[in-house]
């Protein structure tokens, strides 16, 4: 059991033959329990002070551990939000390859039904103009022919009357 102030101050010795001077050695004990009362506060203030600090120390790696799992949690999140993006991402792709497809395949489709159709109006005007080119010459063939000459004549000789 520790010595204590008290028990300092209390002790006392055995007188000897020719022993020490008492009122230096009650100075000497009185010095002593002064110093080692102020020990014993200063422990006791130091120890309040690990107390104090070891709450702190304990609050603060609570905050620490709080920190890294927030930290963790946002490193997730932002992970799923970049997953999620990219997904979106290559949807819109596919999509956009999917409307650019379409968009090519209406374009040709209707690139040839244009095409079939000038080959359809090429045919129509060749027709048109064979026979046009055909009624010119029967036409014509009209015109060179004798009755035409005669009905020319006629119509001098009606004339003339």
């Amino acid at each position: 059991m520790p010595l204590t102030p008290l028990d300092i101050h209390n002790k006392e010795f055995t007188r000897g033959f020719r022993g020490y001077d008492e009122d230096e050695v009650n100075e000497f004990l009185d010095q002593v329990i002064k110093d080692y009362e102020a020990v014993l506060r200063e422990k006791k203030e130091l120890f309040e002070q690990v107390q104090d600090l070891d709450e702190k120390l304990g609050h603060f790696k609570n905050i620490e551990e709080t920190l890294n799992k927030s930290i963790l949690i946002a490193q997730e999140a932002a992970e799923e939000v970049r997953s999620n993006a990219q997904k979106e991402a290559q949807l819109i792709v596919k999509e956009a390859e999917k409307n650019a497809d379409r968009i090519i395949n209406d374009a040709l489709s209707k690139s040839r039904k244009v095409m079939m159709d000038m080959e359809e109006l090429k045919k129509q005007a060749s027709v048109y103009k064979m026979r046009f080119k055909m009624l010119i010459e029967a036409q014509l063939e009209m015109l060179q022919t004798d009755d035409w000459n005669d009905v020319t004549e006629k119509e001098e000789v009606y004339e003339e009357r």
